[in-house]
């Protein structure tokens, strides 16, 4: 062999081809500097992660060397291969992967992260000599220098949050507007490769140990802090003193105002016993560091896509927890620290009510006791309801039902993010209320349907329809909520209804007999799936019916519904929501500002657009109405009443695709249909066209103003205004806001999942099949471009 890029290709070789069998390495020790057909690894020429800004003037005494045996010179003879090539060619000649500075490129040593400084203090590192699985459990959310532009100080714009995953942002070159001053002018470092020395610089401690753990970390070597304070920094091997002598002292020059290496032996002379797919200085605060720009192009990145990420970054794969809790430090330096966001909250509050006249935000809170008396300074965070003029000024011009749905929160604290949703007339879903509680019970419920009937809904006749959660039913069966008949009624969403069919009768075939009862718009439709039910089991006909026809059934609804059989609306926000259900909740508040500005200025500029253009009606209703007229072409109508304008439509051909009548009746003065599509949907339907068409009547004096593009023009009219520096907010004087610590998350162990999944998460047969790792259609986990050493996962990659 010529080197040690050689000695790389043979392991790279073994791992690539296992036929090879055992390998015998006869290692002849020889002195590096006196070797002249020693190869020393090519250094590459841009920053890593972890770089110091400075380096000494002088190069390194000692070659950089991975290991002792690495450092040697080992000729092989062309007898023992067959070949006289080096490993190198020979590996060329393979097919193997490509060797990219002197390493394969599974191994690529990566370019510095531009957010070095997202590292936290490394006071509390004085690990253990016993290397445990989550050595760093103990949260540190100290902001560090170099991020405190992106705290939540700021009115920033934040980074959206695309659906899908850019790995290109964990690349430095795409943030190269990011700028790290060097101190005194001199060049950075290169870490990973270069050897401390004595005098070497670091502007900061975190610099000095972020580059300190990622030198071992790409050795795959250990070390043990032995002294960390604010003026030192002291690590040794963890075989120090039994085969090895690395170690390195970092002390602060307080007059120069720069970290020191005072100290330093090495490089380091040990073996590892053993290969371990963790490393115990790749704990979250390096982790944090690199996948920085990652969370920050994306925050509802899975923490599996990161553990991949990391994993191709260093070469080890840490566990799960630590990964996790290196996200929430990174959403931290990017979005405001967890537990100060909730202080940031009253703040908002008098803020957007100054810029924002008329916005409602109830912030309770609950005392904090210390012992037997109460601390007056501090409160905790208890529950939030707000909502914003536009969407109170919007909801008189929406359809007159709303959907209620609860979603969880996944940062470090948990709880319960509610919402109300309303759609106007061309099938927008708009958010008109928004409310953060510690849980779906019948207390939290209650404070937000409450508030939301006072302030977002107080016209009658409202429907509301949600799932069977008991606390919701109990919050809506209140006698001083406001929800009750005649001032409002309650619907359940069918695909609920379906998930709890399932629990007791197992046949996915009488399920779906059951959603189409629930959908039939005729009560001889509704018989007719119901006869069906009681031919297989006459208890799930009981079952049905001790719920209540005119809760879960659309031809018993009154016309309320407008033909939402669901919360889906909801379950769609919910959705558009999930970038930002893991961000500490101040930064959650006010992107819920930001988001609906952003809806009402699009949405309106499209309802302007087809009112300039002279559209009467919305495009879902034109759509609607060019398939009945196509539909009624073939009927035949009969006048009954001229006075009631009440007619007879017999279809002259059956309909495809449905149980319908041949005749309907339709009475013009009533707006009824024998279909039921008249009075359900609230624009003609089929039959009704025809009979317009036999009287020469004008069809869009039957159409709902809710279609209109007037109606659907009004719902946006009003907007929002742009909100000022949070500098410029007034003062907030009151008690301190605090998490509740018994809403966060494990301390310990991996975070637990709240979702719990039954039947209304299976996959549909029809939907595309979607990456396990990245959620992407068009491929799966295990071709995933994403998954570690995968093609194009990373840049020297066999692309």
């Amino acid at each position: 062999m010529l080197g040690d890029d050689d000695m790389r290709v043979i392991f790279h070789s073994q791992s690539k081809f296992p036929d090879l069998g055992a390998l015998e390495l006869f290692v002849r020790m020889v002195d590096v500097e006196g070797s002249s057909g020693g190869t020393a690894p090519n250094l590459p020429t841009g920053i890593i992660e972890g770089t110091s800004t400075a380096v000494p003037t002088r190069q390194p005494a000692t070659p950089l060397v991975l290991s002792p045996s690495f450092a040697a010179d080992l000729p092989v003879s062309g007898d023992d291969l067959g070949d006289g090539r080096s490993f190198g060619q020979l590996a060329a000649a393979m097919g193997a992967d490509p060797v990219v500075d002197g390493a394969p490129a599974f191994m690529e040593v990566r370019e510095r992260d531009p957010f070095v400084e997202a590292i936290g203090d490394d006071g509390s590192d004085s690990e253990p000599p016993i290397i445990g699985d989550e050595s760093d459990a103990d949260d540190d959310t100290a902001v560090a220098v170099g991020a405190q532009t992106h705290g939540s100080s700021g009115t920033q714009q934040y980074p959206r949050h695309f659906t899908t995953l850019n790995l290109e942002a964990i690349n430095p070159a795409a943030n190269l507007d990011q700028h790290h001053p060097v101190i005194h002018g001199e060049r950075p470092s290169v870490i990973g490769t270069d050897e401390f020395e004595v005098g070497q610089r670091f502007e900061t401690k975190e610099e000095a140990v972020l580059t300190i753990k990622s030198y071992n970390i790409r050795r795959g070597v250990e070390y043990k802090v032995f002294e960390s304070d604010q003026l030192k920094y002291h690590g040794k091997c963890v075989q120090f003193g039994n085969g090895c002598n690395w170690l390195i002292r970092v002390t602060m020059r307080q007059r120069k105002g720069y970290w020191e290496v005072r100290k330093y032996n090495g490089p380091h002379t040990c073996l590892a016993t053993e290969i371990s797919m963790d490393h115990r200085q790749l704990d979250y605060h390096v982790i944090c560091a690199s996948i920085l720009s990652l969370v920050m192009a994306d925050a509802s990145v899975s923490v599996k896509v990161l553990q991949n990420a990391v994993s191709s970054k260093f070469g080890f794969k840490p566990s799960y927890r630590k990964v996790w809790m290196g996200k929430q430090k990174a959403i931290a330096q990017i979005y405001g620290d967890w537990e100060e966001s909730y202080n940031h909250i009253p703040r908002w509050i008098m803020g957007v009510q100054l810029y924002m006249p008329g916005t409602i935000a109830l912030l309770r809170t609950s005392p904090v006791r210390i012992g037997n008396t109460v601390d007056a300074s501090t409160v905790f965070f208890h529950r939030l309801f707000w909502t914003f003029p536009p969407c109170i000024e919007a909801f008189k011009y929406c359809k007159p039902l709303i959907s209620i749905d609860g979603t969880h929160l996944y940062g470090k604290y948990g709880g319960t993010l509610l919402m109300a949703i309303a759609q106007d007339g061309n099938s927008n879903i708009l958010p008109v209320a928004f409310g953060l509680v510690e849980g779906e019970n019948t207390d939290s419920w209650k404070f937000f349907l409450t508030n939301l009937r006072q302030h977002v809904t107080p016209q009658p006749g409202i429907l509301v329809i949600s799932d069977r959660h008991n606390a919701i039913k109990a919050a809506l069966l209140a006698e001083d909520g406001g929800w009750l008949p005649p001032s409002a009624y309650r619907a359940f969403c069918v695909r609920h209804i379906a998930s709890n069919f399932a629990l007791s009768y197992k046949s996915k075939e009488a399920r779906r007999i059951l959603v189409n009862a629930a959908y039939a718009k005729t009560e001889e439709d509704h018989r007719y799936y119901m006869d069906i039910l009681r031919k297989e089991d006459p208890a799930m006909v009981a079952w049905c019916d001790r719920i209540g026809l005119e809760l879960w059934t659309q031809y018993r609804d009154g016309g309320r519904r407008y033909g939402h059989m669901t919360t889906n609306i909801s379950e769609c926000i919910n959705a558009v929501f999930k970038g930002t259900r893991n961000l500490p909740v101040g930064s959650l508040v006010k992107s819920t500002y930001g988001r609906l500005a952003e809806l009402f200025v699009r949405k309106g500029k499209e309802a302007e657009s087809q009112v300039g253009a002279n559209q009467e009606f919305c495009q879902t209703l034109v759509k609607a109405i060019e398939r009945n007229l196509q539909a009624s072409r073939n009927m035949r109508v009969d006048l009954y009443d001229r006075g009631n304008s009440e007619f007879v439509v017999e279809e002259l051909a059956p309909t495809a695709g449905r149980i319908a009548m041949s005749v309907c009746r339709v009475s013009l003065s009533a707006r009824t249909c024998d279909c039921g599509n008249f009075q359900a949907l609230h624009y003609p339907c089929r039959h009704v066209l025809a009979a317009c068409s036999f009287c020469r009547l004008d069809w869009r004096t039957y159409v709902d103003d809710v279609y209109r593009m007037k109606t659907v023009f009004n719902v946006y009219k009003m907007g929002f205004s742009p909100p000022i520096h949070d500098d410029l907010l007034p003062v907030y004087e009151g008690p301190r806001v605090i998490p509740d610590p018994g809403m966060m998350r494990a301390a310990v162990g991996r975070p637990r999942k709240t979702r719990i999944r039954n039947s209304m998460d299976e996959a549909d047969p029809d939907r595309p099949k979607r990456c396990g790792l990245c959620r992407t259609p068009g491929h799966t986990r295990r071709n995933c471009p994403q998954r570690p050493g995968a093609s194009g996962s990373h840049e020297g990659s066999n692309a």
